[in-house]
């Protein structure tokens, strides 16, 4: 699986460029800022850049783990004590960097360190010739030192060129077997910790949606739609990014028909927490480059 200079190039430019939005956005996470704000701010930077979005920036406040973004005329605000997972997602030519980093707006420090040394230990693991399993012993073995539990249905996960969900898969806890690392893999770790049941299950609330299935709509919000998806070569976007109004009706539509797969926000039980840490690498001969770091 070895690539060409100017693949392992395009992978690089977006993880430095990650890097660098990533920070920028998380730090507009504070007490009483608007969420609709920091999110449009976050992604609009990604184009200054001149990149693009991978998917929607992912903003997840507290029980919430992933697939959530800010609503059309969100009035969310940050408030103190909630702690927020900013999950960012760019590509250069389709190459993709995801990196995501958990802010603390209350007393979660425990907590956000537990994924984070997750993620580095298991960085510290990845060389040509080892099983995903063993990563996911590892992952789960940081998080539970910590004393908290790894989140068992989510996982990191291989990253191809317009494909943000290939193999391999990374577990977040321990597993038999699984797929060995070859020189050339890349993929993102992301381990996620939690004060929950360590088990994410889908809220009703749908933000993100891909296409699937390229067929034509009849009604004019999904045909709208669809000219919002098209372009984005099958990966993610907001419900947000769709002009027009009736979008609801065509959203529903094109989910029934096949045309579109949804997103539901997932969440562990109410009351919990739940910390997020991610990188995105490529597996070396010796070792591997961590594209976001």
């Amino acid at each position: 699986m070895i690539m060409d200079d100017e693949v392992y190039d395009a992978y690089r430019e977006a993880g430095a460029l990650a890097r660098k939005v990533l920070r920028r956005g998380a730090g507009l996470v504070k007490e009483g800022a608007p969420l609709l704000d920091m999110v449009e701010e976050t992604e609009n930077m990604v184009t200054k850049e001149g990149a693009l979005l991978a998917f929607p920036l992912n903003v997840s406040f507290n029980e919430a783990a992933a697939h959530d973004t800010a609503m059309p005329g969100d009035e969310r605000i940050f408030a103190r004590g909630d702690l927020v997972k900013v999950d960012l997602g760019i590509h250069v030519d389709g190459y993709i960097a995801d990196t995501a980093m958990t802010v603390d707006l209350g007393d979660h420090g425990p907590l956000v360190e537990a994924s984070r040394a997750a993620l580095e230990a298991a960085i510290g693991a990845v060389r040509p010739g080892v099983v995903t399993g063993e990563l996911g012993t590892i992952i789960q073995a940081a998080i539970e030192e910590h004393g908290y539990k790894p989140v068992g249905n989510l996982t990191g996960h291989g990253l191809d060129r317009y494909d943000l969900h290939g193999k391999p898969m990374i577990p977040n806890v321990a597993m038999n077997g699984g797929t060995v690392l070859e020189e050339g893999m890349v993929f993102a770790i992301e381990p996620f910790a939690t004060t929950g049941s360590g088990k994410v299950t889908e809220a009703p609330r749908v933000e993100i949606y891909k296409q699937i299935a390229a067929r034509p709509a009849r009604l004019p919000s999904a045909k709208r739609i669809l000219e919002t998806a098209r372009p984005r070569r099958g990966l993610p976007f907001s419900r947000r990014w769709v002009p027009g109004d009736k979008v609801e009706i065509g959203l529903s539509t094109l989910v029934r028909n096949g045309i579109l797969h949804p997103f539901p926000v997932l969440h562990d039980v109410p009351g919990s927490f739940v910390s997020q840490a991610e990188h995105t690498m490529f597996v070396t001969e010796e070792g591997c480059e961590v594209t976001t770091r």
